[in-house]
Parts: structure tokens; C-alpha cells; sequence
């Protein structure tokens, strides 16, 4: 059995009501339930939320809420990880045990069933605990400056000379899912594993969405995508 686990807290800072905020006309949840439900994968799609409001329009878009977040992994130190696995042991008390678990972040409109299915299919067919979608940074941090006094410096000046193409790769996590065996990440309690599998993402796929200008960029590069699928 495989759970579909969608953590979404109320509360949010930076962008209010984050998680429920109208994208491209729908509550921006929307668009992570509607993934997972329509990969077919899953017998559990559920959210795991402390907002009677988040709540509320998660049952509407087809999620279930068998139980509200506790205080404990509500807290701005509470992580990802926590949410896991105070869910997975409250459906271990009420009889119902999974296999595979597939972590899915409110915000992340861009993941779509077919990057669900492909990341379930590379976790059950390889050798691997878990499976983190990656993107390659657009420029290569090797190359990155920092500010000391006022004055900006390079961080590795050894690589002042080098090329761009001429630099290893390094990627990032994209920050829109994740997914493994239940038991390595019981066993484990991270997301992060020593046998953990990348996903490679295109730039196109990811957006970082932090801050309102964030929201607008994310926005016009849904509308993007969706109408060269038309």
C-alpha cells in the first residue's frame, strides 16, 4: 500500500494563507491533490494540516483529513520529516500500515501525474530508500561572490579563471516532493538517505515560491507550460 502525504500548515509568514492562495484561479493545494489523485497510485491522499480552513478545502478537492496536525509538529520547528512520521504512526494505531509513501509540498503546481508515476517507478524497481527530484543550479555556485565589508569577493577563487562548462554540475533540491519505503524512513527518521536516488528536474518544472514575486513568476510559467500542452 502507498500513501500520498500532503503537509499543509496554516500560518504562513511571508505569503498569507500560502498554501490555499488562489493560483491561476484555484487554491494552489488544488494542483497537489489533483496530481496525486489522478496518478492512480495511491489508496491514502491525504493532508496533514492544524487549519480548519486548510481542512476544509482539502476534503473539497478530493483529500482526506482522518486527523488534524498536533501542536508538536506544527511548531516553526517542526520538519518535514516530523509530519511523516507522526502520520504514518497514527495510521499504524488505527490498523493501516503502507509500504511506500509519497511526500507531496501544497505548493507545487508544477508536479504532474506522469512525474509521480516515474518517481514511484524508479523507487520500487531500484535498490533505493528514497527518490529527491534535483535541479541543476543555473549558474555554477563554484562561481559564486560573497559580500565581506562591503566588498564583494569570490567564495573559491581558485575557480576565478575557469569556465562554466568546464565546472562539475551541482544540482539542488527542488522542494516538491519526495518519496520511499516507509520502513527505511522509520528506520532512518530523514528524507535524505544513504541510498537515496535523484529525480532531475528542468528548470521549467521548478519554482522556489517564497515571496509574492515568486507567486507571479510561478504563475507565468504554469500558463507557459499549459498552453504549449495545448
Amino acid at each position: 500500500m502507498t500513501i500520498a502525504i500532503i503537509p499543509a500548515r496554516g500560518g504562513s509568514k511571508r505569503i498569507p494563507e500560502k498554501n490555499i492562495k488562489l493560483f491561476c484561479g484555484k487554491p494552489i493545494i488544488h494542483y497537489s491533490i489533483n496530481a496525486a489523485l489522478r496518478s492512480g497510485l495511491f489508496e491514502e491522499v491525504m493532508v496533514s494540516t492544524d487549519s480548519a480552513e486548510i481542512a476544509e478545502i482539502a476534503l473539497k478537492c478530493g483529500a482526506r483529513i482522518p486527523f488534524m496536525r498536533s501542536k508538536e509538529a506544527s511548531d516553526d520547528n517542526a520538519t518535514t520529516s516530523d509530519v511523516i512520521n507522526e502520520v504514518l504512526i497514527e495510521y499504524e494505531k488505527n490498523g493501516l500500515e503502507f509500504e511506500y509513501f509519497f511526500c507531496l509540498y501544497p505548493t507545487a503546481p508544477f508536479v504532474t501525474q506522469k512525474r509521480i508515476k516515474e518517481a514511484m517507478g524508479v523507487l520500487i524497481e531500484s535498490n533505493s530508500d528514497s527518490i529527491i527530484p534535483i535541479v541543476k543550479f543555473s549558474y555554477p555556485p563554484q562561481r559564486g561572490v560573497i559580500i565581506e565589508h562591503s566588498l564583494a569577493k569570490m567564495k573559491h577563487p581558485e575557480y576565478i579563471n575557469s569556465r562554466s562548462q568546464d565546472l562539475e554540475p551541482i544540482y539542488h533540491d527542488c522542494g516538491q516532493f519526495y518519496c520511499g519505503k516507509v520502513a527505511s524512513f522509520l528506520k532512518h527518521k530523514k528524507l535524505f538517505m544513504d541510498a537515496t536516488s535523484p529525480l532531475i528536474l528542468s528548470e521549467l518544472e521548478v519554482q522556489d515560491i517564497d515571496i509574492e514575486d515568486d507567486w507571479k513568476i510561478a504563475e507565468i510559467k504554469y500558463k507557459y507550460i499549459n498552453n504549449e500542452q495545448d
